[in-house]
């Protein structure tokens, strides 16, 4: 024999409903299709329903924003990492210590979408004796610790760029994100700085790690030219 289907009676939904109260949070759209009773069903019941209506459409518009926003940051660091890859492999081609010095300051701003990139070697002099390449700035001893302190960067957002550090192309600095470099115990403390007319470009709550590994890649380079050991 066929078995009847139980026509389903409120009360059978009602009871449902009171074992699944995520029903609604779990199936939003639903509501929309809902018809939500007039004023004439009481004072404050048609409040209630109504907030609660509200509430489940911005928790799903929350989720949606939320999603696109992880699509996005997913997305950009996707391409940050692209040009992250593009400027290492074209600073491994430099066939000399001039033509790798002159990469990471001419090249690299247009290849990481910044308005000026420079290395920043203290030295007691103007010129440090196994070091004398056009693009490069010389500081006063104890300039990366005032700088950096004890850190490895320094991300600030709504600057006006150093002199020091950007020479000529401070003016156009509204940010800048400091690296330290550590080429050697027996060499100078240095910094590669980069720096943008945006003045959001960099800020602290960002992550390095990505323009770490190429500050990382560009202490290696200098040792491989200069020969010389960690």
């Amino acid at each position: 024999m066929t078995a009847v289907a139980k026509e389903l009676t409120d009360e059978d939904v009602i009871e449902y409903l009171r074992r699944k109260k995520d029903f609604f949070r779990d199936n939003p759209d639903l509501l929309e299709e809902l018809a939500a009773p007039g004023k004439d069903r009481g004072r404050g019941v048609v409040d209630f329903q109504q907030a609660l209506v509200e509430r489940l459409k911005s928790d799903k518009s929350n989720a949606h924003k939320v999603q696109k926003e992880l699509i996005e940051t997913f997305r950009a660091n996707m391409s940050n990492q692209s040009r992250i890859q593009t400027a290492v492999l074209v600073i491994l081609e430099a066939e000399t210590f001039e033509e790798f010095i002159e990469t990471i300051t001419q090249d690299l701003p247009v290849l990481l979408d910044v308005d000026t990139i420079t290395i920043v070697i203290e030295a007691t002099s103007k010129e440090v004796p196994f070091i004398n390449v056009a693009g490069m700035r010389f500081v006063k001893p104890g300039f990366v610790k005032t700088w950096l302190g004890e850190g490895d960067a320094l991300l600030q957002p709504n600057i006006n760029g150093h002199e020091e550090i950007f020479g000529p192309g401070a003016g156009l600095v509204k940010s800048h994100a400091l690296l330290r470099l550590e080429i050697s115990s027996n060499t100078p403390a240095g910094i590669i700085a980069f720096g943008s007319r945006n003045p959001d470009a960099f800020s602290p709550e960002q992550a390095i790690d990505q323009v770490g590994f190429l500050a990382q890649v560009v202490e290696r380079c200098f040792r491989i030219w200069l020969d010389v050991s960690v």
